[in-house]
């Protein structure tokens, strides 16, 4: 047990968590005001509903049965069957310098943020109570498979996959959840033709700064000490936000004449989202070049849903499976083991040849395919039953007052 290294991780937890509200600002403000108080419940609720089911069963299916090459752990740790203030019990394949129950609680703050995602794409026309059962629902049939495939040397990490922070265990895993959803629950009423824009960008600019300020703990936490790896994931993670925003707004400006706020806003958490997977494997002048590219390429992404005619009402396709997706295989070419040990097959700029490449793209391919379906079937499911979206009486109305008797601003 190492008490800077717990210090540290008690801090990093309470950053991860801090991130879900910051991440209802940033949706809140960007969808119309008579929706704001449904975006903001959706993702606070999160906080409430996954923690408990995180405790129950999750945890235990994520990270039971470490080191085994499986594709999903065991009901070793269910209900926190030992799961407390010392160290992992027996042969726990972690190897963990900090109370197992603080470990728990970090990741858990991962679970939570990952279904809260999704909301992004569905704004404006989902059921709460559709919302509730399916995240709860997927937590455990998708992110703890998924989690325990990657970050508990399950199956992809024996392959060889890297995934420091969650480029697939969080953001292309959401993503493809999310597009699952809205070909499912299908267009917000008048769109494309009736104008939606953001009705608070203060508040999406809020919660920008919320959500990059939570990242340090999010990728240098991530290191689980406090130690140079996570000195240079926190670098890492600041120099691809900045490199993204000015790569979105450089796009921006050239595309369509203008540089927004929301663009800055978007290639800033664009950036965020490359750098997660790659943020204690690479070093030098390598996150610039990721946030770069990232921002280009997830500004140029919004056009898909233009192209296939579905509705992601707020582009989280474009910023979380398209971002995660990029970050993840262009680990594939910057990788260090200069920068951490735990890359033995360094990317194809640092001369490794394209092993590591190869299973960056087996292991996107893995999470984006097993996510989409799974999560196809639970939304399958629930619309059969209770149904995912609301009428179209509510949703003129507005989920604040169809969902929650509620309005966020009394004029």
């Amino acid at each position: 047990m190492d008490a800077g290294n717990t210090a540290w991780m008690l801090a990093a937890t309470a950053l991860v968590l801090f991130m879900t509200p910051g991440l209802a600002l940033f949706y809140g403000g960007m969808v119309r005001g008579k929706n704001v108080l449904g975006m903001l419940m959706q993702n606070i609720f999160a906080m409430g509903l996954l923690a408990v089911v995180w405790a129950a069963v999750a945890f235990s299916l994520a990270f039971g049965d470490a080191g085994n090459a499986g594709f999903i752990g065991n009901f070793d740790f269910a209900w926190l069957k030992d799961v407390g203030p010392s160290l992992p019990p027996g042969d726990y394949a972690i190897a963990l310098t900090i109370p197992f129950i603080l470990f728990c609680a970090y990741q858990m703050t991962f679970a939570i943020i990952t279904p809260a995602l999704i909301t992004g794409a569905t704004a404006d026309r989902l059921k709460f109570g559709a919302y509730a059962v399916f995240i709860g629902v997927w937590l455990v049939l998708v992110y703890g498979p998924i989690a325990h495939m990657v970050f508990a040397g399950g199956w992809l990490a024996d392959m060889g996959a890297l995934d420091f922070a969650g480029g697939a265990v969080v953001h292309m895993n959401a993503g493809a959840a999310a597009l699952a959803l809205v070909l499912l629950i299908g267009r917000r009423k008048g769109y494309p033709d009736t104008p939606m824009p953001p009705h608070n960008l203060p508040l999406t600019v809020l919660g920008t700064g919320i959500l990059w300020f939570g990242w340090a703990g999010f990728n240098a936490g991530s290191a689980l000490a406090a130690d140079g790896i996570a000195g240079q994931a926190i670098m890492n993670t600041f120099l691809a936000a900045s490199a993204a925003m000015l790569g979105w707004l450089v796009v921006e400006r050239l595309k369509d004449g203008h540089a927004t706020t929301l663009g800055g806003a978007s290639g800033a958490v664009a950036g965020l989202v490359a750098i997660t997977p790659c943020a204690g494997f690479v070093g030098g002048m390598a996150p610039v070049y990721i946030g770069l590219i990232a921002g280009a390429v997830c500004y140029l992404a919004l056009g898909i849903k233009k192209s296939f005619g579905f509705d992601d009402s707020l582009d989280v396709v474009a910023v979380h499976l398209v971002g995660g997706l990029a970050g993840s295989l262009l680990l594939g070419f910057f990788a260090d083991a200069a920068i951490n040990p735990a890359v033995t097959n360094e990317g194809v700029f640092l001369g490794g040849g394209g092993s590591l490449l190869w299973d960056q793209i087996v292991a996107s391919v893995v999470t984006l395919s097993y996510s989409f379906v799974v999560s196809l079937a639970i939304g399958l499911a629930i619309n059969a039953t209770i149904g995912l979206r609301v009428d179209d009486a509510a949703e003129d109305e507005g989920l604040d007052l169809s969902q929650h008797a509620e309005v966020a601003y009394a004029d």
